[in-house]
């Protein structure tokens, strides 16, 4: 039974709690006069862009907020209980056994030298004294509940023994071997895969039903939070900026900022010429810069000088006819909230260019020595990171290649910049083979044709060096120009395009925010007139307003440059947004590849089927088939006979003869274009229904 039981009132209730922290110069606000309940076995999205105080949040409730943070105003109340009234010793007692928080990465909550049940059963030994022996049984049921196989393996295993999804299970488990009233997950599933990500979620919906415990769900993912939340509270910039129920807010959202992160994700309907996203203009205050009256205010289509510029707080008010729906604008009731903003900027789709680069019957194997993996000396064993790729891509085009971690994705990106090369295949651009030429033995020409962005921006930029000084040195390797002058005004040039101000030419990385050093990543993968771009997981990283402004400038400089962009990602809301042909990878094969229409209809590869079903999607009118997959994806050290994907498919029942078992399935043409790889029969694949439906559908 839950402790949640033995109160009555709301388990958690924060009332206009302010944060700062106290640095040498000043003051600096972090959260102010913020507000929020969450009721008994009720659970509570918390969405923002990155720096709006979430987290902060979420510290201030646990009383973890570091030497420098304190609460300045407000009171923070668990089951009626004053948090600041506690002393350190009933504090320790609160967490871990009542409130419990599972942390972004499982790595940073798990100890790496000890063995999993040894972790798990010291929490409830240490918080309510049981023995051993019962812990250990408790232990072994929650592992049950968090789906994890064979529990005492996994109890015997240590953390890196575990994938990624599995950690993060243990997390959970952990959090709830006490059985907390309270749960605050903080951005639990940024890292994980798609597929691993719908299985956590739907594990949390389950284990909240099960024992009745509240949650605070922090995260950026608005598909997120409508999957898993009764309510909703949007922050900007450390404040509220609106509540309500989670059918309020997406159908009847009441506030300038709800209303622009909405249209900066995309959407079943989105189009990148037709309807393209549309990014919050300006940049997000820092908390020691933030303007008088509205914080949202500069970058607001509603802003009304004299008004919302006003230096006076900006309260929270009750949305008319909505009790619980509230919002922080002063315009609240003048606004036609269901009217178009304004018709967004069209383009003209741009035409497909020739051939330019072509990859036949493409094999990437490595050898692995056997004798420390599995104990035999003098042993080698093949890993099969690619099998068979072949595709083309053309002058223009958009390719997205899709797939969880683990399915050759990155071994593609290396075989085709040239940071390995092929075990067997080709590999053609404009015509000539480079598979077996590496970067160090390519012409400047080739180097400078295909170029790289990559997922972290924060990890490819030289600290050391000024923003203008590392385009140069770009340009410098790439031969442009014959003078330093021409160099400059190249490099501003560049600046320029991918819309940053001239004067970040001198700026540090370090004064940058995550979407600005993308740009400048952007901006040095041009620097030699790339052809061919390989951006990978290019806005995974950045805010959902920032993606969508990335995103834009990406589109942007391919019309203007004819680029081709092969897109990798396992987010397939932004690729089906972006990209005009889709490539579904598992375990180093190519399971579907088609137009991005063809690859997000039925007929689907089973696993596109279940990809699309993982996709959290912000949208209260949209259905979705419930596909979770079991298991993870196999090691490419002892990949499965047969089919690749029939470990974890729902459908290889369907087939007879153990085909799936035994064989690995040709690649068939269903159509134009598309092509897939699977047993299923013409028929079976005919009478898929769509994963995905809209109201209008």
């Amino acid at each position: 039974m839950s402790k949640q039981t033995e109160t009555a009132g709301p388990i958690l209730e924060i009332d206009n709690l302010s944060i700062s922290f106290f640095t040498r110069v000043r003051e600096i606000p972090a959260v102010m006069d913020f507000s929020v309940q969450v009721q008994p076995g009720e659970a509570v999205g918390l969405v923002g862009e990155s720096g709006c105080g979430k987290s902060t949040v979420a510290l201030g409730v646990m009383r973890d907020l570091g030497a420098n943070g304190r609460i300045v105003g407000g009171t923070v109340r668990f089951k009626g209980r004053d948090m600041a009234t506690l002393d350190p010793e009933e504090l320790r007692d609160v967490r871990g056994n009542e409130i419990a928080m599972i942390y972004q990465e499982p790595m940073a909550s798990l100890n790496p030298a000890m063995r999993v049940g040894q972790q798990l059963t010291e929490v409830p030994m240490i918080h309510e004294g049981i023995s051993q022996a019962d812990a250990r049984t408790r232990a072994l049921e929650v592992i049950r509940d968090v789906k994890l196989p064979d529990p005492e393996r996994i109890l015997n295993a240590y953390p890196h023994q575990l994938s990624g999804g599995q950690q993060q299970r243990i997390v959970i488990a952990m959090a709830l071997m006490s059985k907390p009233s309270l749960l605050i997950l903080d951005e639990p599933t940024t890292a994980l895969d798609v597929t691993v990500e719908a299985a956590v979620v739907n594990l949390v919906k389950d284990l909240g039903r099960k024992y009745g415990t509240a949650m605070l769900f922090i995260s950026h993912n608005l598909g997120l939070v409508l999957e898993t939340c009764d309510r909703i509270c949007v922050m900007y910039s450390g404040e509220a900026v609106e509540t309500g129920s989670i059918h309020d807010v997406f159908d009847q959202m009441h506030h300038p900022y709800t209303q622009a992160l909405f249209r900066s994700i995309p959407l079943p309907g989105a189009d990148k010429n037709a309807r393209p996203l549309v990014a919050i203009p300006g940049n997000f205050p820092l908390p020691h810069e933030r303007p008088p009256g509205c914080n949202f205010g500069p970058r607001c289509d509603y802003f009304q000088p004299g008004l919302c510029d006003r230096d006076a707080p900006v309260p929270m008010e009750p949305v008319e006819g909505f009790e619980r729906h509230q919002t922080r604008c002063l315009r609240n009731t003048e606004i036609d909230w269901s009217a178009p903003l304004h018709p967004p900027v069209q383009t003209e789709k741009p035409a497909q260019g020739p051939v330019v680069l072509k990859m036949e019957k493409v094999k990437k194997y490595y050898e692995v020595a056997a004798n420390v993996l599995f104990g035999k000396a003098r042993e080698t064993k093949l890993v099969k990171a690619n099998e068979s790729l072949s595709f083309e891509a053309h002058e223009g085009e958009t390719l997205a290649i899709v797939g969880e971690s683990g399915c050759g994705k990155s071994t593609f990106a290396k075989l085709l910049m040239g940071l390995e090369t092929v075990t067997d295949g080709s590999i053609q651009l404009d015509g000539r083979n480079i598979e077996h030429t590496p970067i160090e033995a390519r012409n400047t020409q080739d180097v400078a044709d295909i170029q790289m962005v990559f997922q972290n921006p924060f990890d490819t930029l030289n600290p050391s060096m000024t923003v203008g000084r590392q385009i140069l040195r770009a340009l410098e390797v790439f031969g442009h120009g014959t003078s330093d002058d021409e160099r400059m005004d190249e490099m501003l040039r560049l600046l320029d395009l991918v819309k940053l101000p001239r004067e970040f030419a001198t700026r540090m990385p370090r004064q940058l925010s995550g979407g600005q050093k993308q740009r400048v990543g952007i901006a040095r993968a041009f620097a030699g007139g790339a052809r061919i771009v390989v951006a990978d997981e290019p806005v995974s990283a950045l805010d959902v307003s920032v993606q969508a402004a990335v995103t834009d400038l990406l589109m942007d400089i391919q019309r203007k440059h004819k680029t081709t962009l092969l897109f990798i990602s396992h987010d397939l809301s932004i690729v089906r947004y972006l990209s005009d042909r889709v490539m579904v990878m598992y375990l180093g094969h190519v399971v579907e590849l088609g137009t991005t229409d063809q690859v997000f209809a039925p007929p689907y590869h089973p696993y596109t089927e279940a990809l699309l079903s993982a996709v959290p999607i912000a949208d209260t009118h949209v259905e979705k088939k419930h596909i979770v997959l079991e298991g993870d994806v196999p090691s490419a050290l002892n990949p499965p006979s047969g089919c690749p994907f029939q470990t974890r498919c729902h459908w290889k029942s369907k087939v007879s003869g153990g085909l799936c078992e035994s064989q690995v399935p040709p690649s068939r043409h269903l159509a134009e274009g598309h092509e897939i790889k699977c047993h299923l029969s013409d028929e079976q694949l005919a009478n898929m229904d769509a994963v995905i439906k809209t109201a209008a559908e």
